[in-house]
């Protein structure tokens, strides 16, 4: 099997993207498959004719075009087998807002927000809020406001990503994820960050997080949780695997935060650490993302 990885890309992720990319050409060479190594910055189009020698494409691309439906839009209509979700998906998945419009619709709980379009625009909800690009991932982007004097900066920061921001009412609590492959969900992971919030660096320098897999939760929370994330996995329309974030409030309460289309595959990725609890070895989530997307 020829499988390309396509990695890097002009987005803010670029240096986790490549990150994830080889750790996915060195699973796809221990089983055995003839991978390339696909690195762009801008001109992914020029490497139309490479890529549809390849059986598949492994996007390891993380935000931007890689995560918006742009590639996968280019790659269907140029006949190239991908992994993960289709372009309609994962366009709808990169908004935010409209991600959560769908999660309410199904009596699923999250955070009440509002949007910004303009700069000079004022929130309406009482403190404290988080301020947040609508269309960008990995916290780029991202405050949480306590007060007056906070606002403009956190806004004028999120506007930098985004020409649309998303102001949504923060909850203090417990921070989860649940990775979904196939349409089962995985163990959740609970992150305990060294931060004030889950931000960049912890997300992506070893030891500035804690991972406790599986969750410490009750049976009853940790399946309603999982099966909401594959309601909302259904309902989105996403294929083959995703990652769905929550928060858990100080009444026990759940609140869904987003589905990310193209979670990490770094060596602190939280859907290889806990496929691996649900018995999976890294190559064999490889394997299984490549066969599921064929």
């Amino acid at each position: 099997m020829k499988v390309g990885v396509l990695m890097g890309g002009p987005s803010e992720e670029r240096d986790v993207s490549l990150t994830s990319g080889k750790a996915v050409l060195d699973a796809c060479k221990k089983l055995g498959y003839d991978a390339t190594a696909f690195k762009f910055k801008n001109n992914y189009k020029g490497l139309k004719n490479a890529l549809k020698t390849k059986n598949i494409i492994f996007n390891a691309l993380h935000g931007g075009i890689g995560e918006n439906g742009k590639i996968q839009e280019w790659l269907y209509s140029n006949g190239i087998k991908y992994t993960g979700s289709d372009a309609i998906s994962s366009a709808l998945c990169m908004k935010k807002a409209n991600t959560k419009s769908i999660v309410r619709s199904l009596g699923i709980k999250t955070p009440d927000w509002e949007l910004l379009e303009n700069i000079k625009d004022k929130p309406t909800l009482d403190f404290p809020f988080v301020v947040k690009p609508n269309n960008q991932g990995s916290t780029v982007g991202l405050s949480i406001v306590f007060n007056d004097s906070k606002i403009h900066s956190a806004i004028k920061e999120a506007f930098k990503y985004s020409n649309q921001i998303m102001v949504e009412k923060y909850i203090d609590g417990r921070e989860l994820t649940v990775p979904i492959l196939g349409s089962k969900a995985y163990p959740i992971v609970e992150i305990e960050p060294s931060n004030a919030f889950y931000d960049y660096d912890c997300k992506y320098t070893p030891g500035m997080s804690k991972y406790i897999c599986p969750a410490e939760l009750d049976l009853q929370l940790t399946n309603a949780i999982q099966r909401d994330t594959e309601l909302v996995f259904n309902e989105l329309g996403c294929g083959v695997y995703g990652r769905a974030d929550y928060l858990i409030d100080s009444s026990g309460d759940h609140y869904f935060l987003e589905m990310n289309t193209l979670p990490g595959m770094t060596s602190t990725s939280l859907f290889p650490k806990s496929v691996n609890v649900g018995g999976l070895s890294f190559e064999n989530l490889i394997e299984k993302i490549i066969e599921l997307s064929l």
